[in-house]
């Protein structure tokens, strides 16, 4: 009877797979940090380069004769 009764306890997580998924959940919060970043730095150089675009569109140019 107390073999079927630790055979329903799960067995010990091994120490050093634990430290890994530790690991690696950081770095994955570390690069979707980055990513959110890159993301918003690029929708602010848009927003640049098209506000420098209009910018050169509205200056005046003289006429070629």
């Amino acid at each position: 009877m107390a073999k079927a009764l630790l055979g329903h306890v799960a067995p010990r997580p091994d120490r050093r797979l634990l430290d890994e998924v530790t690991f690696l959940r950081s770095r994955v919060r570390h690069l979707e940090a980055e990513l959110a970043e890159l993301r918003a730095q690029r929708d602010t150089d848009e927003v640049d380069l098209e506000d420098g675009l209009r910018r050169l569109s509205e200056i005046s140019q003289p006429a070629l004769t």
